[in-house]
């Protein structure tokens, strides 16, 4: 007989991550309207902190 392990579903976890990456995208343009890029270093990091905040958030709620 063979385990179906329920708990690796991997087919929400690829749609919180397209949907971060669309609202993420969606939210850029105000992001460089704001300054988001010179309060920081290295904004390129910044920018991927965001992104996966966004997609650990769709995870935790969702």
């Amino acid at each position: 007989m063979m385990n179906t392990y329920r708990e690796l579903v991997f087919a929400p976890i690829v749609s919180y991550a397209a949907i971060a990456l669309i609202a993420f995208l969606m939210l850029r343009p105000v992001l460089r309207l704001v300054g988001f890029a010179e309060c920081f270093s290295n904004p390129s990091l910044a920018e991927l902190s965001l992104y996966v905040a966004m997609f650990g958030l769709l995870a935790l709620f969702f």
